[in-house]
C-alpha cells in the first residue's frame, strides 16, 4: 500500500534542483511571501529537526502581499511585519538563503513582477551579498475554483492547468532576468493534478446548494483546503494548501533549499500545525 505522498517524494527527485546536503550545519533561511510561503514551509521546523538540521527561519509575510507591496513597505521603512521593517530583518546578521514570490492572484501576470521584484533583489544583495536568492513557484487554485488567476491584466485564466501555465512562465521569466533559483512548488501540485489516479474530482453527488451540516462532499485527492465548515456555514477554499499540500510543499522546499533526501521522511506529514488540524481534505491510498 503506497499513499499519494510516495508518489510525490517519486515526482520530486525529478523536479527538485536540489542544494547541498545542510546536515549539521547551522542554515538561516528568510522569507519574504505571503500565506502562500506559510503553507509552503509549514513542515519545515519539524522536518528539519527530524533530518538534525539546525534551521533558523526569518519570516517577513503578510497575506495577500505583491511584490509590489513588499517593496513599498521596504522603501517606505514602515514597521508593518509584526513590528518590525523589512530592511531590519534582512539586515539582521547573514542569512544564507532568502525567498521571494509574487501573490497568487498576480502570479500568472509577468507584468506585475517589475520593478518591483528587481528592486527587492537588488536590496538582498546590497545587504546580504552572500546569500542565494529563490523565488518560490506558486501553485494553481484548485481545478474547481470559480475563478483562476490574472494572466494579462484583468484577464484570468480559465482553468487550472491554464493558471499553472501561465504562473510557471511568468517565475521563469523573472529567474532567468535576475539570475534566481526556482523553487518549483506549483510543478509538484501540477504534477499530481495531471496524473489521472491523483487528480482531484469534484463530487458530483453531494448537494452543494443545500448541504447537511457538518457534512462535506468528497475531496479525496485534494491538495487545497477545498470546503470546510466553520461557524455553521460552510465555506469554499480553493487557493491554499491543505495539510497534504502543505507538506507537498514543505517536500519541495526541504529538497531545493536544504539538499534534504525526501525518501528517508515519513509518508505522512508530522504533527499538523494548529492551523490546519481541523481541515477533512483526505488523501488517497493506492
Amino acid at each position: 500500500m503506497l499513499t499519494k505522498l510516495r508518489l510525490s517524494l517519486l515526482i520530486l527527485l525529478t523536479l527538485c534542483i536540489s542544494a547541498q546536503a545542510q546536515h549539521g550545519k547551522k542554515v538561516r533561511l528568510f522569507i519574504i511571501g505571503n500565506s502562500f510561503s506559510q503553507n509552503a514551509a509549514d513542515f519545515l521546523p519539524q522536518i528539519t529537526h527530524e533530518a538534525k538540521i539546525n534551521l533558523e527561519m526569518g519570516r517577513a509575510e503578510l497575506g495577500g502581499c505583491s511584490l509590489e507591496r513588499h517593496w513599498k513597505l521596504a522603501e517606505s521603512g514602515e514597521k508593518a511585519y509584526k513590528g518590525k521593517a523589512l530592511r531590519e530583518m534582512l539586515a539582521d546578521g547573514k542569512w544564507d538563503i532568502v525567498t521571494i514570490q509574487q501573490y497568487s492572484l498576480l502570479s500568472g501576470d509577468s507584468a506585475t513582477y517589475e520593478p518591483y521584484a528587481r528592486k527587492l533583489v537588488d536590496m538582498i544583495r546590497t545587504l546580504q551579498p552572500g546569500a542565494k536568492i529563490f523565488i518560490h513557484q506558486i501553485w494553481a487554485y484548485r481545478n474547481d475554483a470559480a475563478a483562476f488567476g490574472k494572466i494579462d491584466g484583468e484577464h484570468r485564466a480559465k482553468s487550472a492547468e491554464e493558471m499553472h501555465k501561465h504562473v510557471r512562465a511568468a517565475y521563469h521569466q523573472v529567474a532567468a532576468d535576475l539570475g534566481l533559483s526556482i523553487i518549483p512548488t506549483g510543478d509538484a501540485f501540477r504534477a499530481m493534478d495531471a496524473d489521472p489516479r491523483w487528480h482531484y474530482n469534484k463530487d458530483t453527488t453531494y448537494d452543494f446548494k443545500h448541504p447537511k451540516p457538518g457534512q462535506l462532499p468528497d475531496q479525496t485527492n485534494s491538495l487545497h483546503i477545498g470546503y470546510v465548515w466553520r461557524d455553521g456555514k460552510l465555506v469554499f477554499d480553493p487557493n491554499h494548501a491543505n495539510a497534504a499540500g502543505c507538506y507537498l510543499g514543505t517536500l519541495v522546499w526541504f529538497q531545493t533549499l536544504l539538499g534534504g533526501d525526501v525518501k528517508k521522511l515519513p509518508l505522512s506529514p508530522p504533527k499538523c500545525p494548529r492551523k490546519w488540524r481541523n481541515n477533512s481534505a483526505r488523501w488517497s491510498r493506492a
